[in-house]
This record gives C-alpha cells, structure tokens and sequence, in this order.
C-alpha cells in the first residue's frame, strides 16, 4: 500500500514537471571548444537524464567485472555453510536416535563444510562414542581443547570417560581445570566434589564448599553441615596420623560449626578425654545434652569416667543429664541403665516406666525385661516384656538414605555404596541392608537443586 502510494506521487511529480516545463519555455546555450550548442531546457534534462543513467550503467557493469568473483565465492561460502549446518543438525539428531552410521557421515561432511566450528568437533566426539571409538572421541574432545570455545565441552567430554574407565584421579584433574573455566557451574562444583570425596581429599573438598558458598550454589546452613562433615572426617585422618592436637583442633571447629551435631560432639568428647581433659569432656555433653539427648551421647559419657567414681557417683552423673531434659525419653533410658547397674531397681522401673509412656521402644522393652530378670529373677514377666519388644517400633540407628545399609558408627561416606553425607539417625525400615540400586546416585546431592542433611539427630 505504501509502495503504490510512493509510486503515484513520484508520477505526479514528474507530470507537474513535464507540465511546468511545457509552459514555461526556454533555451540553453553551450559554448566550449569553438562548437556553440542551442536547445530548449526539456531536451537538456533528457539528455542529462540519459547521461545519468548511461553513467549509471557503466559503474555497474564495472562493479560486476571487478566484484563478480567475489560475490560469486561469497555466494558458494554462504551455501556451503548453510549444508554444512543442516549436516550438523542430521548428525545430532543421529546421535538422538541411536544411528552411529548416519552420525558419523554427517559429522565428516559437516567437517568439510564448515572446516571443524565447534559444534562440528562435538559431533565427531559424539559420533565416535556412539560407535563405540573411544580412542576417536579422547582425540576429537583433546582437540576441543586447543579452542578457547570448546575447552570446557572437551574437558567436560574427557572427564566422563575418565569416570566411565574408574580413573578418579584424572578426572578430578579435568574437573578442576573445569571449575577454573567456569566456577558458578553446579555441575562442575558438585562433580569436584563427589571425586575429592571418592579419593578423600578432605582439604580440597572442603575448598570446594567454600567455593560453592562463595557463588551461591549452596545456601549458608547447607556449606555449613557439609564442612562440618569433612572436618570430621579430617579429624579422624590427623588422628591417625599421631597428630592428636590437630585432631582435637578439626574437632572442636566441627562442634562450632554444629554444635548439636552428635558425631562431632562425641569427636571432640573423646579426644578431651584422652588428653587427659575428662571434665570438659562431660561438660560438653552436658551441655549438648541440653539441646539434643542422643542415645550414643550418653554411651560417650558414660565411657569417661573419673578415677574415683563408683556405681552411686555415675548415678549422680546422669541425673545431671535427666535435670536437662526431664522429660526426654533418653534421659530417663540413659538415667535407668545406669540405676540398674547401681541396683536401685525402683529408681530404674519408675524412670523406664517413665519412657514407655512418652513412647515405646525395643530398647526400653528389654531394659524391662532385663530388669525382672536382675531384680526378681521373673522370666515370665520378663518374657511378656519382650513380647513387647517384638511389636514395638525399631530403635534408631545411622541408616544411609540412599542404600539402606546400617553401619556401626557414623561416616561422612557410606562404606556400603560410597554416597556423601548419606547417613541420618532413623528407625531403619524393610529396606535396610538391601543392595543399592545398579544407577547409584552421585557421591554428593546436586548443589543448588536439592538440600543436603549431614544427618538427622
């Protein structure tokens, strides 16, 4: 619509023109070189006219001479480029499906056409894989990183064949070249992770937290008990090594850290203890204990004994540990067994009786039963107890959420199925110490997708 417009008043332009000149006649004269030139003012625009365009014509047909070539080798790039790209798209959709042959034949005319881009590479690396070439595909994903474009996607390439052949150590290497490229990737940080992790590269991985932290891939309390999990475990490694103070050093950072967190409370208990620093250890307990009763807390404690203490004075130990938690069904089980061994059986009855009101368990159904037995030799009584016990809801133990393996103390990896921060203090259900599923998840959970819990108390 608007182009017609434009026409008709380029027209009615030129007609106003044509009229205007038709009645306002007049001559021009040219005098050059001796010739003398008359003609009206309409035949001089013609002939200006005419000349433009006879002008015109000639630039254009020596453009064409002089820039013909060049268009003509743009034009082939250009449609060479363009079947170069829908061989790259063929290919990846090949790849999609399956087909190992089509992928491969697209990927080697996609290479000619587009003289190997980035993509082009990836195709080829994919293609190899798919038909099994995985000495093909190491070679196309290491040429990938000699582009700054494509390192991270080789790197990232070499590292799962690095995973797939149970090469930790080289691909953490890839992993952390990664990380250096891109350090706000989830996937990267959480794989750096899960393989400091496998190879128990507490110091690194506790970087890694931080890291992560630091891009805001972790929210503060997840970075917090993740840390709080590896210097555990660091503790126990300085241990080993004879390195005591700096065992007992990682310990107390984990307690303040987490402070509720029985595994590094019982950590730095005992190696007070060991140190010859008995009274803070109990006080440390107590103190815990006021914010988290916890069946093993009380083990420790009972554990670190004074040398003058006898059965009557740990009763008294532990009634410290009832006036924190009065109504807590641990501090009247923990209260209980230490009466029993004190003989104060009806301390021991009204303190379990006590318990299995606020909530029946295993464990305080066969101190009961053990109780007839020890106080009035009654094996019936004691067999209804237990009775009981085999209806009553199971007692905690450290469970791994993910293979439901029940080991004997905590850890920050499960011995079972090698999973991160998996273990949590639960009633185990019918699916403990049944095998992992053959697709085990990663050692860590996905940081910034999936909240991860060091453990329950």
């Amino acid at each position: 619509m608007i182009r017609a417009l434009l026409y008709f008043i380029v027209i009615a332009v030129l007609v106003l023109v044509a009229v205007w000149l038709s009645e306002t006649p007049g001559a021009v004269r040219i005098d050059w070189l001796g010739y003398r030139v008359e003609t009206s003012v309409g035949v001089a625009l013609v002939l200006a006219v005419v000349l433009v365009g006879v002008v015109t014509a000639l630039y254009r047909l020596y453009s064409l001479l002089i820039d013909g070539p060049r268009a003509l080798k743009r034009m082939r790039a250009r449609v060479r480029r363009d079947r170069g790209f829908r061989a790259l798209n063929q290919g990846f959709v090949a790849v999609a499906s399956g087909d190992a042959e089509t992928a491969r034949a697209m990927a080697r005319k996609a290479d000619r056409m587009l003289q190997e881009p980035p993509l082009t590479l990836l195709l080829s690396a994919q293609a190899a894989q798919l038909n099994g070439d995985e000495t093909a595909a190491r070679r196309f994903f290491e040429a990938m990183l000699r582009r700054p474009e494509t390192e991270f996607l080789g790197l990232r390439g070499l590292l799962t064949q690095a995973i797939q052949d149970n090469e930790p150590v080289k691909a953490l290497g890839y992993a952390q070249r990664a990380m250096a490229l891109r350090p706000k990737s989830p996937w990267v940080v959480q794989t750096c992770l899960n393989l400091q992790v496998q190879l128990r590269r507490w110091v690194e991985a506790q970087s890694t937290v931080a890291a992560a932290l630091k891009a805001k891939l972790v929210d503060s309390p997840t970075a917090r008990r993740y840390k709080t999990a590896i210097l555990i475990e660091r503790s126990r490694e300085a241990d080993g090594e004879g390195k005591t103070d700096q065992a007992l050093s990682l310990a107390h950072e984990a307690v303040k850290l987490s402070g509720d967190f029985v595994p590094a409370v019982m950590r730095e208990a005992k190696l007070l203890a060991r140190t010859g620093h008995e009274a803070r250890a109990r006080k440390l307990i107590e103190k815990t204990w006021s914010k988290a009763p916890h069946r093993l807390l009380a083990e420790t404690y009972r554990d670190i004994v004074p040398v003058t203490e006898d059965t009557a004075a740990r009763v008294g130990r532990f009634e410290k540990l009832l006036r924190a938690q009065p109504d807590h069904p641990e501090s009247l089980v923990a209260l209980a067994d230490q009466e029993m061994e004190a003989e104060r059986w009806d301390g021991a009855r009204t303190h379990l009786m006590k318990a299995e009101a606020k909530g029946p368990s295993r464990r305080i159904y066969r101190l009961l039963a053990e109780l007839e037995v020890r106080q009035k030799n009654d094996s019936e009584a004691a067999r209804d107890w237990l009775m009981k016990a085999q209806a009553a809801p199971p007692d905690p133990v450290w469970v791994c959420d993910h293979c439901g393996a029940v080991p004997d103390v905590w850890s920050a990896v499960c011995e079972s199925c090698g999973s991160f921060n998996s273990l949590a203090w639960i009633a185990p259900s019918a699916a403990a110490h049944l095998p992992a599923a053959p697709a085990a998840r990663p050692l860590a959970r996905p940081v910034a997708e999936e909240p991860a819990v060091i453990a329950a108390q």
